[in-house]
């Protein structure tokens, strides 16, 4: 059934503490995470940007 093995890192609590540590700065400690943070963020960055440039092209259009 499980397979896993053992882990030193689990067994000394390092994986625990890290992951505790991880979400109080609210930074991922992993590349894997920090890269799908940046990601989402520029994916909630995209819309608003173009709707900033679309609100500055009307602006002035209509002067």
């Amino acid at each position: 059934m499980n397979k896993g093995g053992f882990s030193w890192k689990r067994f000394l609590g390092i994986s625990q503490a890290k992951a505790r540590l991880s979400r109080q700065i609210g930074i991922p400690l992993t590349r894997s995470g920090r890269q799908r943070k940046i990601g989402a963020a520029m994916g909630c960055l995209i819309p608003v940007l173009l709707a900033l440039i679309l609100m500055a092209g009307f602006l002035l259009w209509i002067k």
